[in-house]
């Protein structure tokens, strides 16, 4: 039986996607971000149990926005129902993983052969700026998953395709109930600041086809750190 969950903190940041809502947003928006966040920040985790008593409770509001916040979640793919448990974080299985880095390769890799075509000198630049900043971060995970968010968001914007952005971030999403961000580790985040340089060199040469090999090794390493991260995890329940 999955956990309940014990807590659910106010709202820090805007979160994986640019869909916060302005200060007088409606209670169901407000409660659907917060628990975004706290699948983000690990305060709600993959099998903990939901009860629309215990989320209003907590997140200070009535079981209205918490109802509509959930059937959001259940739309986005996070949220399940297991039988004789009720609602429930989804956990993804091996297979799912690796859809799911299956869609993210393509689409990425897309957006990187796009911003090769139709990104500005400033947009370049303001990428280089983010990378820059990340090789200051290794070791501080959180700073780094935010910077990595920034890198990608502004990818995407360069990229200027508006069906693109909703589909990657639809699929951000869903990558929340992954766990840690493969970030978490010195090497890898030294090795993504050298990936990030490569797709730069590509994006200021204004080269699609290495645009898109440079993000498809990004993508190619990450999965595989987190398919390594997933088995470490699951190993000791193995050996019981």
């Amino acid at each position: 039986m999955g956990r309940t969950v014990t807590t659910i903190p106010a709202r820090r940041q805007e979160g994986p996607t640019r869909d916060a809502p302005p200060r007088d947003a409606p209670h169901g928006q407000s409660a659907y971000l917060r628990l975004l966040e706290a699948i983000h920040a690990g305060d709600l985790k993959p099998g903990d149990r939901l009860t629309e008593t215990d989320l209003a409770q907590r997140l200070n509001v009535s079981r209205t926005p918490v109802r509509e916040a959930m059937r959001r979640l259940e739309a986005d793919g996070l949220v399940g129902h297991v039988p004789r448990v009720g609602a429930v974080i989804r956990t993804l299985d091996y297979g799912e993983i690796m859809e799911l880095y299956e869609v993210r390769a393509v689409l990425e890799c897309t957006a990187a052969r796009l911003a090769a075509r139709a990104a500005s000198d400033l947009e370049i630049a303001e990428l280089a700026d983010l990378n820059t900043e990340m090789a200051g971060a290794v070791g501080d995970a959180a700073r780094m998953f935010e910077l990595n968010r920034q890198f990608h968001l502004a990818l995407l914007d360069a990229a200027k395709n508006r069906f693109l952005v909703k589909s990657v971030n639809a699929l951000q999403k869903t990558m929340l109930i992954l766990g840690p961000s493969t970030l978490s580790e010195t090497e890898r985040a030294e090795e993504t600041i050298d990936e990030h340089g490569a797709l730069l060199d590509a994006l200021k040469a204004h080269d699609a086809e290495a645009a898109d090999a440079a993000m498809r090794f990004h993508i190619e390493r990450s999965h595989r750190v987190r398919l390594r991260q997933l088995r470490a995890r699951v190993r000791p329940l193995d050996s019981e």
